[in-house]
């Protein structure tokens, strides 16, 4: 069965918000900024563990990505879960409940954070409502 346009659709917005936020990043930062970028993450072993964390979410999320083409349900959990994690871990991060400040969103105030935070999140957020909110969507992976 093949599977359904919006289910194409968001597998395709996972691959294509990932690999692009990777370009916007080392376009931004260069070579070097990148190389600094990846010094400053390996300072201590708790920045490590994060900056590899989130190389594994990275990884995942491609994963899912492939896996939600082919209509495996548990790849559109997968990536629901990394979500969950990653506002979670940001929105901790950015109210200083969790270190390190690297890995943070600035903001003056919660309401600020919070809504820079959405608005970082919001293409995962359209692709979650492509995944599980349509009734074809839904079909499609009960189906197989």
């Amino acid at each position: 069965m093949n599977a359904p346009t919006l289910v194409l659709v968001a597998a395709i917005a996972i691959l294509t918000t990932r690999i692009l936020d990777l370009m916007l990043v080392f376009n931004l930062l260069g070579v070097s900024g990148a190389l600094d970028f990846i010094h400053r993450s390996v300072q201590t072993w708790s920045l490590t563990l994060i900056f590899l964390a989130s190389l594994v979410m990275l990884c995942v999320e491609l994963r899912c990505a492939f896996v939600i083409m082919k209509g495996r349900n548990w790849g559109r959990w997968v990536f629901l879960a990394t979500q969950v994690i990653s506002v979670s871990y940001l929105w901790a991060a950015s109210l200083g409940w969790g270190y390190p400040e690297l890995f943070s969103i600035p903001g003056e105030s919660k309401r600020e954070i919070l809504r820079s935070l959405m608005t970082q999140k919001l293409p995962d957020i359209l692709v979650l409502f492509l995944l599980f909110i349509p009734s074809r969507s839904r079909l499609f992976f009960k189906l197989q």
